[in-house]
């Protein structure tokens, strides 16, 4: 029984199908996805732009606190010290607001994207499941790797390359190219 069983086993193992994919390929060419950069890239814009705006406006306080220092004289010394110590102050409580502004700006800008893009992903992921499931493979191997990072497939001999498969499970011609 127990050789029947390790006999059935290797069987099973010697039919499983492999196959692999370029995910970031599939997704460069997913029309949602310029469409998320491009809604991505005017919400960074907007968040930069009110920065500018802070940054701006601190940069107009300082040029008037050091026009207002060339007026310091002894005879005003004790009012125009006052008025400096006052611009000063400003000038750190803006400086700390655009901080704020800044990394707030930057919490958004990553909620936004994973806003956009996580459900393009989860749009990918399903249709690589859909042809995995279709066409009866055990695994598939995302040869792509991140920049600097290995590939997780560091070895790998034929298999079936269903990128195609899965352009065309997302409506993308075949021929389109990133």
């Amino acid at each position: 029984v127990a050789t029947v069983m390790l006999v059935s086993a290797k069987e099973a193992d010697a039919q499983q199908k492999f196959a692999h994919i370029n995910s970031p390929q599939i997704l460069q060419l997913m029309p949602e996805v310029k469409t998320a950069t491009t809604t991505l890239q005017t919400f960074q814009k907007t968040k930069q732009d009110q920065i500018d705006k802070m940054a701006g406006e601190a940069q107009t306080k300082y040029e008037a606190a050091l026009a207002k220092q060339k007026t310091l004289s002894e005879a005003n010394k004790e009012v125009v010290s006052k008025e400096l110590q006052e611009m000063d102050n400003e000038l750190q409580e803006l400086s700390k607001r655009i901080q704020d502004a800044r990394t707030k700006a930057e919490e958004e800008v990553a909620a936004k994207e994973n806003e956009l893009f996580t459900p393009i992903q989860k749009k990918a992921t399903d249709a690589i499941n859909a042809v995995a499931k279709e066409k009866g493979y055990a695994y598939v191997f995302d040869l792509a790797a991140a920049p600097g990072q290995t590939p997780t497939v560091i070895y790998w001999a034929g298999g079936e390359d269903i990128t195609d498969l899965v352009k065309a499970k997302l409506g993308i011609p075949p021929t389109a190219k990133p």
